[in-house]
């Protein structure tokens, strides 16, 4: 098992649980929903990256990350679960937007996606979503249908006005 160097003995994957736990239990009740939580070791101090979302889908605005980042800095201080230094970002899901649960796949209806998935990569619009199943048409207009937690999907293009 390959531990994390600021989690005292624990495995990347326990690190990235845990830390999504506690973003959750912070945020969630100030109506924003996590969408990642990692530890991103680059230059000489570590960052914690959060990703978050509202959970009323509007966009999210510098003051929501101003207030998420204030009341889980203060969380991570209290539980100080991070031996050393690091720093903490918090940020919208941005251009390549991680796209997880059905609702997603539904709300992004008609963009295009980059999907990882066993079957293979590729990029393709979303079509539909249907009883935990999501359908993606291909540019050869070939059809995928992908059952949901069976793959990694990100947003490939950004939607015109805010979704």
């Amino acid at each position: 098992m390959e531990t994390h160097p600021l989690f005292l003995g624990k495995s990347t994957k326990e690190v990235r649980v845990e830390l999504d736990t506690i973003a959750a239990e912070v945020l969630s009740p100030l109506g924003y929903v996590v969408l990642e939580a990692s530890i991103r070791s680059s230059g000489r101090q570590p960052r914690v990256l959060v990703r978050i979302e509202r959970a009323d889908e509007a966009p999210v605005t510098v003051a929501d990350l101003q207030r998420a980042s204030y009341a889980l800095g203060h969380e991570l201080e209290r539980l100080d679960p991070i031996a050393g230094r690091y720093l903490l970002e918090l940020e919208s899901p941005g251009a390549e937007r991680p796209l997880l649960t059905a609702r997603h796949f539904e709300r992004f209806l008609g963009l295009k996606a980059k999907v990882r998935s066993p079957e293979g990569n590729f990029t393709g619009r979303i079509q539909g979503v249907h009883e935990g199943r999501v359908t993606f048409r291909l540019d050869t207009e070939e059809e995928r249908t992908l059952e949901l937690g069976r793959f990694k999907a990100n947003l490939a293009e950004w939607p015109q006005t805010p979704r």
